[in-house]
């Protein structure tokens, strides 16, 4: 095929430089220890911050659902595809979050798209965070309207590029952020950007996918981390990390999320969510509003590994959070790193490159979960000791 020399020289010059991403095959559930190739390891990788992926009482509300309502959906969410539970979930969303109303879409990723592309027109302009994650900067592509990159969590920097879209001529602005940076673990600076906006009468914007369950009372997200309720227009999220099963979301005013199932493409021209899955994200809403208790050990054990890695001598770049970058630099002694962690100390913490992260910036990003006992965190840490030394890191 005419395709074929072409993809496999591509493949080769990724395996030459370091940035082919070798897929590592799970048999198993989720949790803090996994298997891998009939191997148990320490589980370092994983966004399952709260150790929901594999909680009896989301493993049985998805049973549970799948009894009552079947497996598939059978159509888009407009025509014969939304179920008594999809609009539970939606309820459910609206009222954890503090907003009036939600719309649940396939994941994360496709309602930050599908969000995008249906607020910003030809005469509009849309405005984003250097360091926003992949699906947002699609979504601005896709988006119509004149688009504009502010630098990494500056806001004078934002205020300038907003004063530019006004005298631009544009009609409405929306700035857009990460709430929780995934790959440095810092934390937008969401109510300064929000004052900037006011300032401007420009929307925000912000992607909590890294903070829901993690920041705010009880996980509720960077909104409520900071008191910005009813100041925040748009607050996009997503369910495959700390709630531990799929799907995304996007919560706001009745009058946005009543747009959104107007014209977002993706929850027009995409089957619903499956049943089975939108009951595993009821039950996640369920825990988090009955306790705290997985939120705290969360930071607790985010802040333990924290100080060992610290202790032992590693950069762990600027975290705000219990994600914990280890900055390496190299791609190539990152990989290694993380082989020999693999390999000899059964500990699976992946290097991450370009394009993930830019050219000389590779790191092993930790995330550490509430799931993690004292004798695991201890454990990874004191591998990565070894292994640094090992390879003059340390």
């Amino acid at each position: 095929m005419a395709a074929s020399h072409f993809l496999r020289s591509e493949i080769d010059a990724l395996r030459r430089e370091g940035l082919y991403n070798a897929i590592r095959h799970l048999d198993g559930p989720q949790g803090p220890t996994l298997t891998i190739d009939g191997r148990p390891l320490l589980n370092f990788c994983s966004n399952n911050y709260l150790g929901l992926a594999n909680h009896p009482r989301i493993v049985d509300a998805a049973k549970a659902a799948l009894d009552r309502y079947g497996l598939g959906p059978g159509a888009v969410r407009t025509i014969a595809g939304t179920m008594t539970i999809h609009d539970e979930l939606e309820s459910r969303l609206a009222a954890f979050k503090g907003v009036e109303a939600a719309i649940s879409l396939q994941s994360g990723f496709v309602a930050n798209i599908g969000t995008i592309a249906t607020l910003v027109g030809a005469d509009d302009a849309v405005i984003s965070d250097e360091l926003n994650h992949a699906s947002i900067v699609d979504g601005v592509r896709l988006a119509k309207g004149a688009r504009s990159i502010y630098r990494h969590a500056d806001v004078e920097d934002l205020r300038r590029t907003l004063r530019k879209a006004r005298d631009a001529g544009a009609g409405r602005v929306l700035v857009i952020t990460d709430g929780v940076f995934s790959m440095d673990g810092d934390i937008a600076p969401l109510d300064r950007i929000v004052a900037a906006a006011e300032d401007f009468d420009a929307m925000v914007m912000v992607d909590d996918a890294h903070g829901e369950g993690v920041l705010g009372r009880g996980g509720r997200g960077i909104v409520d981390h900071f008191g910005l309720h009813g100041r925040v227009d748009v607050e996009v999220g997503t369910m495959s990390k700390a709630f531990g099963a799929i799907g995304g979301y996007v919560a706001g005013s009745r009058d946005l999320i009543e747009w959104l199932s107007q014209r977002a493409r993706p929850f027009l021209f995409s089957s619903a969510a499956t049943p089975p899955d939108v009951g595993a994200c009821i039950a996640a809403i369920d825990i988090l509003e009955d306790s705290t208790d997985l939120v705290d050990r969360l930071w607790a054990n985010g802040a333990r590994f924290k100080a060992a890695m610290q202790a032992a001598g590693f950069d762990i770049g600027e975290s705000q959070t219990p994600i914990t970058p280890v900055m390496l630099g190299d791609v190539t002694l990152a990989r290694e790193v993380s082989r020999r962690l693999f390999d000899h100390h059964g500990v699976f913490a992946q290097a991450i490159g370009f394009p993930t992260v830019p050219h000389g910036k590779a790191r092993i990003r930790v995330m550490v979960s509430a799931a993690h006992s004292h004798d695991d965190l201890d454990r990874c840490a004191a591998a990565f000791a070894e292994v640094g030394r090992e390879l003059g890191v340390l």
